[in-house]
């Protein structure tokens, strides 16, 4: 768990789609496409690649907006979004992840989070998360969920009502641990005509 002091902070006021904006991705080449992107739209982009430093650079100014990735190599993307929520209510987060799934949209959105979005994303699209514009729901499949689409879904949900621990979400659903963690790192099955989003570009 990633420890910070709580704090007040003076507001910043959502007036365009601009300003400072703080970006946590541990993936190097996302992580400097999106700056890029945002960068490229007006926001002042801080990125960086762990909580830990995601939460060093809220120590040392405000920020507007935030970015984060659900799965963070020192922390749960879950628990920054509730830590950065306590240290200014006025700052828009957006998860942005490869990892979705309908249990871990509901954490977000409950930590915090005011949209959730699938990688790969386009840019205006999380633009318009960040700014409330439009929706960004994903669409409705034509056919309905998989069996390995629900499997994955009862899993996701499982491990979020166990706090994200690994050993005792094995434990409840009585699978080995080092099955359960290669089912985690998996990206959600998709179903007969779903977008494929993982040609996509963003």
């Amino acid at each position: 768990m990633l420890g910070v002091e709580s704090g007040s902070r003076q507001a910043l006021p959502l007036t365009s789609a601009a300003g400072p904006l703080l970006l946590v991705d541990q993936e190097g080449g996302s992580r400097a496409a999106l700056r890029q992107a945002l960068g490229a739209r007006g926001f002042e982009v801080t990125a960086v690649g762990s909580g830990r430093a995601a939460l060093t650079a809220v120590a040392e100014r405000p920020f507007a907006f935030a970015v984060v990735e659900m799965r963070l190599g020192d922390g749960s993307g879950l628990a920054l979004v509730e830590q950065l929520r306590r240290l200014d209510e006025a700052t828009r987060i957006v998860v942005v992840t490869g990892f979705d799934s309908f249990a871990s949209v509901v954490m977000a959105l409950r930590a915090g989070a005011v949209d959730y979005l699938p990688k790969p994303t386009d840019p205006d699209t999380v633009v318009d998360a960040l700014l409330g514009r439009g929706t960004t729901l994903a669409p409705v499949p034509d056919t309905p969920l998989g069996i390995d689409r629900v499997r994955w879904e009862y899993i996701q949900r499982v491990f979020e009502q166990c706090g994200r621990n690994v050993t005792r979400t094995a434990l409840q659903l009585r699978m080995h641990r080092r099955t359960l963690q290669r089912m985690l790192g998996k990206r959600a099955p998709r179903p007969r005509g779903w977008p494929d989003t993982a040609s996509g570009s963003g």
